[in-house]
């Protein structure tokens, strides 16, 4: 569907040249004919769109301003809560779970005037990089049905990049905005860690998670962006730091602007993604910008201790899913006691990589493994922490691959090893806590389809200004 961007969207409704009942009939209309070969969509809210469609033109007859958003189509992840539908995080755990209330970003959203179409697919639990684990069946990559969108936000990065919303929300916990994002030809930003509250969001790794939207421009990225971003009462996590107003930044300067670029960036990757990094970086030097080697040789850790800190975490937070407090309950058989009911239960209820992830945290947490790995796990972050620390003294952003190759082939990738790899280049900037971003930056054309490659920036903490100052001057270069 082709379709202007979010913010002129808003700016059509508002100033009355586009009917908000219009654009939300248009976009159904849309989503009713791509999406059964995409399964982007697991809920889609057509009555409830057009009501609210028709009470944003109501406000602006009456001369009110809806706001910032008006009449913008959203997309919701479907691990984020809301009131409209079903928030079953693509399990069958949570079959038929009505969130009785409104996570703080789509509240947030819904008073700057968007309009919620419905909920994304997504690999269980937020636990993949491919969609493929979503108990709804697999998501579909509009470039080539034949190939994943990526993960775990696939549903909304497909919804997104095949124009079936104006904007989406995903959750990044160690890519999942930015992977997908790159797969799809998409904008994901994944912000600071305590910027976006994470209230309503079914926590997977609480010190990793975070909500960040997927665009078609840096721009709408930093319009969602300011309307989700600041401090929350309900979330302890979200940080009391000023959100500062990305307009009244002025625009990034390539001649004072200083990329970091880390060698471990720079190998291991498909020639299309390396072939898109190096005309970045052309760009950016024929502009005037700075290009600083750097050294982060703590991301060949990255993966390692991810896969230690968020299982453990997950371990944690998907433990109340049990069948008895939480989420899907088996058939008590006569004479079972509580510990098998429990049992079938939760493996009836959770999938096969949910439930490797449960039993890897688990296994890291208990007696005598405790110190050998979660403890180990959390002494390497703070290491990794001030890496990008000692790097950001050296430069303003960090530039390099979102993913090492584009979208791979629907069930081509089967080891979980070298599935995660596909985020490599992604975790540390969760554990770090930092700000992150994935733009379009090139095609790979090796497969004979034209499949996108993303590049991603990275910023440090609470700097979303300078990282989307940078991401909208490397898009401007990009697309000239």
């Amino acid at each position: 569907m082709n379709r202007p961007d979010a913010t002129a969207v808003a700016a059509a409704i508002r100033s009355g040249a586009l009917r908000a009942v219009d654009h939300a009939r248009a976009t159904l209309d849309a989503i009713d004919t791509a999406n059964p070969g995409l399964n982007a969509y697991h809920e889609v809210f057509h009555d409830a769109a057009l009501e609210r469609a028709a009470a944003i033109d109501a406000m602006i007859a009456a001369g009110r301003d809806p706001g910032p958003l008006a009449g913008v189509c959203v997309a919701v992840k479907d691990n984020i809560a809301t009131t409209l539908g079903q928030t079953t995080c693509s399990s069958r755990m949570l079959t038929g779970y009505r969130s009785p209330f409104d996570a703080t970003v789509v509240t947030r959203l819904v008073g700057a005037g968007a309009v919620i179409v419905g909920k994304t697919n997504m690999d269980e639990f937020a636990m993949g990089s491919s969609s493929e684990t979503c108990a709804w069946g697999v998501v579909r990559n509009p470039h080539d049905p034949t190939r994943t969108p990526g993960g775990s936000s696939g549903g909304s990065a497909a919804a997104m990049a095949a124009r079936l919303c104006d904007l989406s929300l995903g959750s990044d916990t160690g890519g999942s905005i930015r992977q997908p994002a790159a797969f799809c030809g998409i904008v994901g930003l994944k912000p600071t860690y305590g910027r976006i509250s994470r209230w309503g969001l079914v926590a997977f790794g609480s010190s990793l998670d975070q909500i960040g939207p997927f665009t078609s421009t840096v721009r709408d990225a930093a319009l969602a962006y300011g309307v989700m971003a600041g401090v929350d009462a309900h979330d302890s996590t979200s940080a009391p730091v000023p959100v500062e107003d990305w307009q009244a930044t002025p625009p990034a300067d390539p001649r004072a602007l200083r990329v970091g670029v880390p060698s471990q960036y720079l190998r291991n990757n498909d020639p299309a993604v390396t072939e898109a990094l190096e005309r970045a970086l052309g760009l950016l030097r024929a502009a005037g910008a700075t290009i600083v080697d750097i050294d982060l040789p703590m991301t060949d850790h990255g993966i390692s201790t991810y896969y230690v800190i968020a299982p453990a975490e997950a371990s944690s937070n998907l433990a109340r899913f049990d069948g008895i407090r939480y989420g899907h309950r088996a058939t008590q058989r006569a004479g079972e006691g509580l510990e098998e009911l429990y049992a079938r239960s939760r493996s009836e209820g959770f999938g096969a990589e949910v439930q490797r992830r449960i039993m890897l945290g688990t296994y890291v947490l208990s007696s005598g493994y405790y110190d050998a790995y979660y403890d180990r796990a959390l002494r390497i972050r703070r290491l990794i922490k001030q890496e990008f620390d000692t790097a950001f003294a050296q430069c303003d952003v960090i530039l390099g691959p979102t993913a090492p190759t584009a979208a791979f082939t629907i069930g081509g990738v089967t080891d979980p090893l070298q599935m995660y790899m596909n985020d490599v280049y992604t975790v540390n900037t969760n554990i770090a806590g930092i700000a992150g971003i994935s733009l379009p930056g090139g095609i790979d054309r090796s497969s004979g389809h034209a499949l996108p490659v993303g590049l991603q920036l990275q910023a440090p903490a609470f700097a979303e200004s300078r990282l989307l100052r940078a991401s909208e001057l490397l898009e401007r270069l990009l697309s000239a």
